[in-house]
């Protein structure tokens, strides 16, 4: 989900490493690529700093709610997106306008599929805090269609960016297949290199027609638009908290007497050490027993003949 972090990676503790992208010498001050990376670096610090992003980053990340935040990022883009294609032809966005390569919606059906099944549609909702965000993007894209320019950046440059570690965290943190399925949000096919097409980006922002109120303004929304996407971090963080625990031991799943015994967090050799067996597989080997099962049936006849002399 939190995509919008364009220039930062993480390593392999999840810790969260700086990058620098190289610079177009004609590059102006006044150009609104840089007028939105200076102008949005605190908004951009505070969101990557957000408990789910940081918890994500490590690996710390539940299905259920990994799920959640895909659904999250439907509504979102299909919103977007749908504003998107309304203003394909206005000479204030037209230029950025990249169905092809950047559009994310029929990614996200796909991972739903996934997820939730061929009904899952009659399975998700759009949560209050997505909402907020999915009725700004209708209102900038209906009424002040320059603003769009804002929403796309946040969004596009960040997928292509932060995004990418994002998918390999996921894809190791959640066992997910090594085809890609649950994934697809990531990937983009149709982008051969992502920093030259960022860079063409850029490119075609700093051409637009725009004059300076309109480029603050957009500078503004951009800072908008990370408080919707902390907002949806910070709801996704809550509900998480409520989530039942799916693993523990550093992220062992909790064994219930089913399925492979290496899966039981007690299993020695997962651990990595010698140690005493998993309780329910040390019953059980012990109920198999002759001598064990002998006993347990003498006690089971002292038990009914107690009852039935209760009874009686």
């Amino acid at each position: 989900m939190p995509s919008a972090m364009e220039g930062s990676e993480a390593g392999e503790e999840g810790e969260i490493l700086r990058y620098e992208e190289t610079e177009d010498d004609n590059v102006s001050p006044t150009d609104l690529s840089e007028l939105l990376k200076e102008g949005t670096k605190e908004s951009h610090d505070r969101a990557e700093n957000t408990q789910f992003v940081k918890d994500f980053l490590k690996g710390r990340i539940k299905k259920e709610l990994f799920k959640l935040a895909t659904v999250a990022l439907y509504f979102t883009y299909s919103a977007l997106e749908e504003e998107m294609d309304r203003n394909k032809d206005n000479p204030v966005f037209a230029p950025l306008y990249f169905p092809l390569e950047l559009h994310r919606r029929e990614a996200l059906l796909k991972d739903l599929k996934y997820f939730y099944g061929e009904d899952w549609k009659e399975k998700i909702q759009c949560s209050e805090a997505t909402q907020h965000y999915v009725d700004r993007i209708h209102h900038v894209g209906q009424h002040e269609p320059e603003l769009l320019v804002a929403h796309a950046y946040t969004r596009y440059m960040g997928d292509l960016s932060g995004g990418q570690v994002l998918k390999k965290v996921a894809q190791r943190a959640l066992k997910l297949p090594t085809t890609e399925e649950g994934i697809q949000f990531y990937m983009f096919d149709n982008i051969s290199n992502a920093q030259q097409f960022k860079q063409l980006y850029r490119a075609r922002m700093n051409a637009l027609d725009l004059d300076k109120n309109t480029k603050e303004r957009i500078v503004e929304e951009a800072n908008r638009a990370f408080r919707f996407n902390m907002q949806v971090f910070d709801e996704l963080d809550k509900i998480g908290r409520s989530l039942t625990e799916e693993a523990q031991d550093g992220g062992f799943p909790v064994h219930d007497g089913k399925g492979d015994l290496r899966k039981c967090p007690y299993y020695a050799d997962k651990l990595g050490k010698a140690g005493p067996g998993c309780p329910y597989h040390t019953a059980v080997a012990l109920a198999k027993q002759p001598l064990v099962q002998l006993i347990l049936a003498a006690c089971v006849a002292v038990a009914a003949g107690a009852a039935a002399w209760y009874i009686m």
